[in-house]
């Protein structure tokens, strides 16, 4: 593997962003028993009105996060990693940079949600620091909101 750079998409790399959602949440199907939001998500649109962060490696897109500032938070809307590249910190670099972004905008804390089934990213967020503030039947499901309370 190349080594990870990060770049701000464009509208151009929004079929890749797609490609690489659908892929990332595509093992959570049999899960949960249907497509995951963020598969069916309109992500030219996205890349217009969020910011959305690229990880690379070498001209293979890597990984993706979706952020918002908000008026006490930065939202993490989606964050996913292409399959075969899960493991080796990228979900960890995209977090990293949401963090400090979210610092750099003077917010307390990160906040995101997920579905309660997707054990791999429930213990991801637990191990970032992240807790549990809220959790709402959703689909059949449950869905887990969270929240990392930022220090210096």
């Amino acid at each position: 593997m190349q080594p990870i750079t990060l770049r701000p998409a464009d509208g151009s790399d929004a079929e890749a962003v797609r490609d690489l959602v659908r892929a990332a949440y595509a093992k959570w199907i049999p899960v949960i028993g249907r497509e995951p939001k963020p598969m069916g998500a309109d992500y030219g649109k996205a890349i217009d009105e969020h910011d959305v962060l690229l990880a690379c490696s070498g001209t293979t897109l890597a990984g993706i996060i979706e952020t918002m500032l908000r008026a006490d938070h930065l939202w993490i809307e989606n964050i996913a990693v292409l399959p075969v590249l899960q493991g080796r910190g990228i979900g960890r670099m995209l977090l990293d940079a949401a963090e400090h972004r979210a610092r750099r905008a003077g917010l307390p804390e990160v906040r995101l949600l997920t579905n309660a089934a997707f054990s791999d990213n429930v213990a991801l967020y637990r191990r970032r620091g992240f807790e549990v503030t809220k959790e709402e039947p959703f689909m059949g499901g449950t869905t887990l909101y969270f929240t990392r309370h930022l220090v210096g």
